[in-house]
């Protein structure tokens, strides 16, 4: 599905959290706090430089080539926007009112699924405005280097993934970890370990909207900085993280694909980050 998206986009524009070990970099426990009641908890992530992309020896990677990019530091939410967190949003008067469907899976500490790019970045907007500090959603390396968690591994967790540590699509195995059951739908946030960062769920559950533009590859015109890619095809948005329906191959830290901003689909859901004044 997303495959024949990403190919006609690409033709019309070129708490302490519990932290578990990263593929292969250091890790920090960080202090995860709620802006407010029912806000999501947010994790700092830590300033630094990391290799954005995969090497041409990783399996099933695209055109994702390697580059460096240094950021600063920045807060990313703990687990993917649940629909507890976004239904306290549409009682609020915000989310423009929208009650997405939950395809019978479960609400409460379920993903938001069916959401649109513009539904979530209304959802970071509300949060802006009850809060009073600058939410929005990651930029593509934001997300990148907080999945990564100080590794560069194709997984956070190190060369292979299977099924008790991630919820895709786990019947066909990666490298040498084992086979394992497809789900089929959703499971609650936070149902596996964390990655380095204590991020839960960033390979797999649902996609994850991030604020860049697509580009069918990195140019030299993708920023170095942490910030997102705002040129070439601003009706195709990424997303990454794959989801509860996707092979391993597209649930990689460096995995991203691409969809039109008002698509919303079953797989589809968010995290927020927040800028560090």
């Amino acid at each position: 599905m997303r495959a024949a998206i990403k190919i006609a986009l690409a033709l019309t524009a070129p708490l302490i959290a519990a932290c578990g070990a990263p593929g292969d970099g250091a890790a920090t426990p960080v202090q995860a706090v709620a802006d407010c009641a029912g806000c999501p908890e947010m994790v700092t992530i830590p300033a630094g430089t990391f290799t954005m992309g995969s090497p041409t020896s990783e399996l099933y990677r695209g055109a994702e080539t390697q580059h460096q990019v240094t950021l600063p530091a920045f807060a990313l939410s703990k687990t993917e926007i649940t629909f507890d967190q976004w239904d306290a949003c549409v009682a609020d008067g915000g989310c423009g009112g929208f009650k997405p469907e939950d395809q019978g899976w479960g609400r409460g500490k379920m993903p938001v699924i069916g959401v649109s790019y513009g539904d979530a970045t209304s959802y970071a907007a509300w949060l802006s405005g009850k809060t009073g500090k600058q939410y929005r959603l990651p930029s593509e390396s934001e997300w990148e280097y907080a999945a990564r968690a100080g590794g560069t591994a194709p997984f956070s967790f190190g060369d292979a993934i299977n099924s008790e540590q991630a919820n895709y699509d786990g019947s066909t195995a990666y490298k040498e970890g084992a086979a394992g059951p497809n789900r089929q739908k959703t499971v609650v946030v936070g149902s596996f370990a964390p990655n380095g960062f204590g991020l839960y769920d960033m390979h797999g559950n649902v996609w994850e909207w991030v604020e860049d533009c697509w580009s069918d590859e990195y140019t030299p015109a993708h920023p170095a900085d942490g910030k997102p890619f705002l040129g070439a095809n601003c009706e195709g948005r990424v997303l990454r993280g794959g989801s509860w329906e996707d092979y391993a191959g597209d649930v990689r830290a460096s995995a991203r694909v691409a969809s039109s901003r008002e698509d919303a689909t079953w797989s589809d859901g968010f995290r927020v980050a927040r800028s560090i004044e």
